[in-house]
């Protein structure tokens, strides 16, 4: 079912909408989560998490891409529910692993206005910087740092060594840094 008619089903208030939004989209937003959290009773709750999110936000919003649209909700339901559960405890677990490449400077959380508008801020300069790189280099990043996935991973899926991956995702994150520290960011 396309997007629009999926969008039209949730501004009617149509319950079928919930189950369209999971047949199509369900892989990709399950894979997000499972790439946060790992546990597939976690990943579960949040997939329905990220349905009532949908129900709630749709409408007054009117997404232009959907699965843009429910990935960051799913991401965002994710990042929360792995918080609260790892809170007292850090794990060699893609998350971490992946937050820790990026530092502090990256950190997805947002407790108050002031700290919204700076990740507002943020989110515009590394935007910025991501417009300036080659379209593979944008690609490692985002699957690296948006969805999480292994290094592993990453280099299967463009048939790169390991070793090519992380040395341009480590030649990035120095770059972003520079960009960063000149908008005074960092």
């Amino acid at each position: 079912m396309e997007d629009s008619k999926i969008i039209e089903l949730f501004w009617n208030r149509d319950e079928t909408a919930i189950e369209q939004t999971a047949a199509v989209y369900g892989r990709y937003c399950r894979r997000i989560a499972r790439n946060i959290l790992g546990i597939e009773e976690d990943v579960e709750e949040c997939l329905n998490d990220t349905w009532l999110g949908a129900w709630n936000s749709i409408p007054p919003a009117r997404p232009d891409c959907l699965s843009a649209y429910l990935g960051r909700i799913t991401r965002n339901l994710a990042i929360s529910r792995y918080r609260a559960g790892h809170a007292l405890k850090r794990t060699g677990d893609r998350l971490s692993e992946s937050l820790d490449e990026l530092g502090d400077f990256a950190s997805p959380s947002v407790d108050n206005v002031e700290e919204a508008v700076d990740h507002r801020t943020l989110e515009a300069a590394i935007n910025k910087y991501l417009d300036t790189v080659s379209q593979k280099q944008r690609r490692l990043f985002v699957r690296r740092y948006f969805y999480m996935d292994s290094v592993s991973d990453i280099a299967k899926m463009y048939g790169l060594g390991q070793s090519d991956v992380k040395v341009t995702l480590l030649r990035m994150r120095r770059s972003l840094k520079k960009v960063l520290e000149e908008e005074g960011l960092m």
